[in-house]
């Protein structure tokens, strides 16, 4: 069939528009038989190529999101809830619980299928045969919470309680994944300069760190380089020291300036960018959630407050898989943390409220993990944190908590952070330097590393990535002195 399709005689985007036909249709076969020709035709220019290019990356990638035949789902299903019959799961596939493609006409499921099953359905998680008892991070949580805003209250200051810690982040490339002796460039994220996280200071490298990124750059990174060795792997690690305060504004709406307009410098932070698109759908939500309301810090909170109501939380295939993320959480009613940050700063931007993400690395006692955020530029406060997915968290699965202590720890996310956060980056989509030669493995977020060898760039599949922290003591007692 694809025989039959011309190429040269096509612009890219009547091209491009021909394979995401077929990928929609499932007919990726089809879809990386045509990029494939279109690769070789040298009608196309080098930018066009290289969309051509990252688009066949791409079909690879959405294949590796989607592995799963319905056996294999059913079997991992069956391990992990009790009394699962072959007629309910069909049921539930039939009822459309599961994310899932046909690809060359076979349905393929999301990878995590089975976590996700748990999240939307959480009344499942009484069947479930190795239960996760969450109540000790549900407390900690909320104790954090409610000592930043006692201190805050106290001192009448935003930004409280700092802590020292040390971090150590490391990536290992897979044997075998390069040629011995290739050099791999490696790209690993370091906290950037914010009022209530500063002082970084690198204490250590695995090998010489030949670039560090300006302290106020919104994607931070330290640059390194390494050889691989006789197996075709290396190790990069860094190990670095800040210091990161509790955050919390008491945002009282009746003292917004009247009137007031943006200034120039926030204008990018109010237009329609990548994954921040101002569609009829999000328009017709922005008006049933403000109504009448012109208060800025109002409106901000209408928006926080539905995301924590109406969108569930969920494991997200790689976002360089996804053209619109926003429209993926919104159409679906489910998304991970970064979906549900850029839903947020999406209706803010919308309403003339400047919003950016913000990134990096939640630092939860024993769990660290990548997550994403966003902030909010407010007069007279200037730009404050958001966490839409601890809204959605709180409200949603915290259940440990009562109702009230929920509502706090909700409610301390909307101007509030904890200590416990790495951040990286202060906006999405945006470029490394030295800039990286091959396609992004995340070209939205960047916090887990990036890396490319002989011009090439190494996915995820090809490394695997750990980060620990501890918390250098003495800072507290040296502030007091």
């Amino acid at each position: 069939m694809s025989a039959s399709i011309p190429v040269s005689s096509s612009t890219s985007t009547e091209l491009m528009g021909r394979a995401t036909e077929f990928e929609q249709s499932g007919q990726f076969a089809e879809a990386e038989s045509l990029l494939a020709r279109a690769a070789q035709d040298p009608a196309f220019n080098e930018t066009e190529r290289r969309a051509i290019d990252f688009a066949r990356e791409r079909l690879l990638r959405i294949r590796r999101e989607y592995r799963l035949t319905q056996d294999d789902l059913f079997n991992d299903l069956q391990k992990s809830i009790r009394g699962l019959t072959l007629r309910e799961f069909e049921q539930w596939v039939r009822n459309g619980r599961f994310d899932s493609r046909i690809i060359d006409g076979v349905r393929r499921f999301a990878n995590p299928s089975v976590s996700n099953l748990f999240f939307r359905y959480p009344a499942l998680n009484a069947r479930r045969i190795n239960p996760v008892d969450s109540s000790p991070e549900h407390h900690a949580c909320l104790a954090t919470a409610q000592s930043i805003r006692a201190a805050s209250q106290e001192t009448g200051q935003p930004i409280v309680l700092p802590k020292r810690l040390e971090v150590t982040m490391s990536a290992t490339i897979k044997p075998n994944s390069v040629a011995p002796g290739t050099i791999i460039r490696a790209w690993l994220p370091i906290p950037r300069a914010y009022p209530f996280q500063t002082d970084f200071v690198l204490l250590e490298s695995s090998s010489a760190v030949l670039h560090i990124a300006d302290q106020n750059s919104p994607i931070r990174s330290a640059y390194l380089e390494q050889p691989a060795d006789d197996a075709g792997s290396a190790t990069f690690r860094i190990r670095y020291a800040y210091t990161s305060a509790g955050v919390w504004f008491n945002l009282d709406p009746k003292i917004v300036p009247p009137q007031w307009q943006p200034s120039s410098e926030l204008e990018p932070f109010l237009r329609e960018t990548q994954h921040v698109i101002f569609t009829d759908t999000v328009r017709k939500l922005s008006r049933r959630i403000i109504g009448t309301e012109r208060n800025p810090v109002k409106r901000a909170r209408l928006f926080y407050n539905w995301i924590s109501h109406h969108i569930m939380y969920s494991y997200a295939p790689e976002y360089s898989t996804i053209t619109n993320l926003t429209e993926f959480c919104l159409t679906r009613g489910y998304g991970d943390c970064g979906m549900q940050a850029l839903l947020f700063i999406t209706l803010c931007r919308l309403n003339g409220i400047p919003a950016r993400w913000q990134s990096g690395w939640r630092l939860a006692p024993g769990s660290p993990n990548i997550h994403d955020w966003c902030e909010i530029y407010l007069p007279p406060w200037g730009w404050i944190p958001v966490d839409p997915y601890m809204g959605v968290y709180a409200t949603r699965y915290a259940t440990s908590l009562s109702a009230n202590q929920r509502r706090q720890l909700r409610d301390f996310h909307f101007g509030g952070l904890s200590q416990f956060r790495m951040i990286a980056n202060s906006d999405h989509c945006k470029e490394l330097f030295p800039p990286k030669t091959s396609h992004r493995s995340d070209n939205v977020d960047f916090q887990r590393g990036e890396f490319e060898a002989a011009g090439q760039n190494l996915y995820f599949d090809k490394f695997s990535y750990s980060l620990t922290w501890k918390e250098i003591p003495g800072l507290d007692a040296a502030l007091s002195e």
